[in-house]
């Protein structure tokens, strides 16, 4: 198994909630939940039992008809498993819990039983279709699992991305040669990206036609999954439509151009629904970030990017004849088109993989049908750090520049990340795009 980060945070809820929480693994599909959860269960249980309820026998399932009486209900469990329990040495795993609401339910009684400990692994977990007729456990502590970040992408392939933190540290240009280097493993990550099926297949050293059919599997499956929620498809072209929208350089996305269709007093709720799927992330604009970032929020102005910047690639070439050529050209930085967006959706998920909120500010030029556009807000404090995003050079940094004017007194710092090496302009920092995981420990 790769190395990923919700393990270690796994091991912080045994230390401090099992006993009086379950854990509820949250997360788009494919992500990697269900590998994680009995990973852990290996290694830190004497035994464990896994229950895929998305392969489940009728005579397993029929164990949890009745949990009324819980000595004749593990009793049950154990003879249909064949696995010995032991108390407070045992874990037991509920994947896909999503599927069996009454068993979710049942979580309450299972921990307040308190012999066992109980992971849960969900996806599509809150929408309402799933929850309707049962009471949501509050003995469940969550944990988003994302796509694997760059950090976790790094390990995978064998570099240690310790290295950029202590040159990210040192503040200082490092030189055009190990920069181009780290580039290159940048724009890797943002190729292969995160979904744990392509990285373990660039690890096998297949080449990206293969590497690109794994995530356009991965693409299709969320887009059946959309259709099951909303069979009229408007939610699988909103899925569709993120990288041509955020191509066009929008202020905010527009329903009614990814779907073909008038607004309706649905689609609020579809959109909800989209996003309770984990797979997109929604940056909201924010009216005054001169107050705390989430007062002002707009929910009815947002960008929409990816949750993963592999799948996303996938997305924006429909042309799968053409893949090889298209990664070759990513690699080498060579893509004729205009690529800002696609660092943006990379950077959208660098910042939400830290369990940020994700925000954004436009306003306009004077005398001018123009605006000012900045990329991401981040908060430090009761201040915040306004952050740019470009895919080549930082010749262009009027928006971040006025930010700075604007709300000189709300500003802790301001950083604008491109391909080029450390560098400052003023009090404007520039750094390289891999370094972005690190700026963002700082804030």
């Amino acid at each position: 198994m790769f190395k990923r980060k919700a393990y270690d945070k796994l091991k912080e809820w045994k230390q401090t909630y099992s006993g009086r929480y379950a854990c509820l693994l949250e997360g788009a599909r494919r992500v990697g939940k269900s590998t994680i959860a009995e990973e852990f269960a290996k290694n830190e249980y004497e035994s464990y039992i896994r229950i895929d309820f998305a392969n489940v026998t009728d005579e397993l399932l029929d164990v949890f008809r009745d949990i009324s009486k819980p000595d004749l209900f593990f009793l049950r469990l154990q003879a249909e498993t064949g696995v010995n329990l032991k108390e407070r040495k045992s874990a037991i795993i509920f994947d896909e819990i999503q599927l069996q609401p009454k068993v979710r339910q049942a979580i309450k009684y299972l921990v307040q039983d308190g012999r066992y400990d109980y992971i849960e692994t969900g996806s599509l977990i809150s929408i309402k279709k799933n929850i309707q007729g049962i009471v949501i456990p509050s003995e469940e502590h969550k944990i988003n699992v994302y796509p694997m970040d760059y950090e976790e992408f790094m390990w995978a392939i064998g570099k240690n991305p310790a290295v950029i933190r202590e040159i990210y540290k040192a503040k200082t240009a490092i030189g055009n040669a190990t920069n181009r280097s780290l580039m290159r493993d940048f724009r890797l990550y943002m190729a292969v990206g995160g979904m744990p099926q392509a990285v373990d297949a660039y690890i096998r050293k297949e080449n990206f036609e293969v590497i690109d059919g794994i995530k356009r599997k991965i693409n299709d499956l969320y887009f059946d999954d959309l259709k099951k929620l909303d069979p009229t498809g408007r939610l699988s072209n909103i899925y569709k439509a993120i990288p041509s929208q955020l191509a066009l350089k929008k202020k905010n996305f527009v329903i009614t151009a990814a779907t073909g269709k008038q607004k309706t007093p649905k689609d609020e709720e579809r959109f909800f629904e989209l996003m309770d799927s984990k797979t997109v992330l929604a940056c909201y604009h924010v009216a005054n970030p001169a107050s705390a970032l989430a007062q002002t929020k707009d929910l009815d102005k947002f960008k929409l990017y990816t949750a993963d910047t592999g799948l996303f690639i996938s997305l924006m070439f429909d042309n799968s004849k053409q893949t090889n050529e298209i990664y070759k050209k990513l690699l080498s930085d060579k893509l004729d088109a205009d690529l800002g967006y696609l660092y943006e959706n990379v950077a959208a998920q660098i910042i939400a993989a830290s369990d940020r909120e994700l925000y954004y500010h436009t306003w306009p030029k004077e005398n001018s049908t123009h605006y000012y556009e900045i990329d991401f807000l981040l908060s430090h404090g009761h201040k915040v750090v306004p952050v740019e995003i470009k895919s080549s050079a930082a010749r262009n940094h009027e928006s971040i520049d006025q930010f700075a004017e604007k709300y000189s007194r709300k500003v802790y710092r301001r950083i604008l990340f491109s391909q080029k090496d450390v560098d400052h302009i003023g009090t404007l920092q520039l750094k390289p795009l891999y370094m972005l995981p690190f700026a963002i420990e700082e804030t």
